[in-house]
């Protein structure tokens, strides 16, 4: 059974485009091979000049017009059904950012992972909070550009149950590679369930559950190590040297600093660091979570 309604589309314009170019590639290098052979110095001393003939004219046009045409009448078939969503398809706002995928359901529940239910159309309205991403679900045969400042949408219907991969198309910086999510196909039941459900863990400090929904652990640590931004442990009340207007100067890092940074964190980029890499959280994270979240920074000692 396939994984969704569009791998049988997909596959037969690969496998079809696959068997012409290898037909071709057989072919023309027999041929060529053939005319080393036949036509070498030895055997041809003198050149010869060899007329041309409409009949070979007229076949190695036609033949492969058609077959481009073929391609084409092929690819556009099993591409044209991504167009066109279902009208009782399940919609779910699909967000990427550097460098993490989320999911938000109707219900207003967020998650790392899409969960699905089995058999049921879903469309994924598609959107970036900063560069270019590219959603690619391979078992699924579906791919789509995520663009900031725009909206896009793809749509499937999974066919099968089990777990997926999700990956970015779309070199989006350094932690391209990194950013990997995956697809859970489930009985209808068990997702009524999971959708009624909540992920969050009454031991964990909120800060921290918000740094993680929204990828602030893709560019900072907590345990000291570098990654794209300075690590969050010892942090705060540390000093910092950050670059202000091309003037470098050291400032003692406490809560002002934090929410600027949160805010708007290309106004002071601390020295060795890269700028204008993290998205400005502004209209993201209101005032009560901004607070929560530095109060988990003070917290790494």
């Amino acid at each position: 059974m396939n994984a969704s309604n569009f791998v049988d589309g997909v596959d037969f314009s690969l496998y079809f485009i696959l068997a012409i170019s290898v037909f071709f590639l057989v072919g023309i290098t027999s041929v060529m091979i053939y005319f080393l052979i036949r036509y070498r110095k030895k055997k041809n001393p003198v050149a010869t000049n060899i007329e041309g003939n409409n009949t070979l004219e007229i076949i190695w046009t036609v033949i492969p017009t058609i077959l481009v045409l073929l391609m084409f009448y092929y690819g556009w078939t099993g591409y044209k059904p991504m167009l066109n969503p279902p009208d009782d398809a399940m919609e779910v706002e699909a967000i990427g950012q550097m460098w993490k995928w989320s999911f938000k359901y109707p219900n207003g529940k967020m998650a790392d992972t899409l969960v699905v239910p089995l058999n049921q159309p879903v469309k994924l309205n598609l959107s970036s909070r900063d560069v270019l991403h590219s959603l690619y679900i391979p078992a699924f045969r579906i791919k789509q550009d995520v663009v900031p400042g725009g909206s896009n949408f793809m749509w499937f219907i999974p066919q099968q149950t089990g777990k997926f991969d999700i990956l970015c198309a779309e070199y989006c910086g350094q932690l391209h590679s990194y950013m990997l999510s995956a697809v859970k196909v489930v009985e209808k039941e068990d997702y009524e369930k999971w959708l009624k459900s909540s992920d969050v863990d009454k031991n964990e400090h909120p800060g921290l559950a918000l740094m993680k929904k929204n990828a602030c652990l893709s560019c900072h640590s907590l345990t000291g190590k570098r990654i794209v931004g300075p690590s969050f442990k010892g942090l705060f009340g540390s000093v910092e040297r950050v670059l202000i207007i091309n003037k470098e100067k050291d400032i003692t890092v406490d809560r002002d600093y934090l929410r600027q940074s949160i805010l708007k964190p290309n106004e002071a980029i601390v020295v060795g660091y890269p700028a204008n890499v993290m998205t400005p959280y502004e209209g993201v994270l209101n005032s009560d979570e901004i607070d929560l979240i530095i109060d988990y920074i003070k917290t790494l000692k």
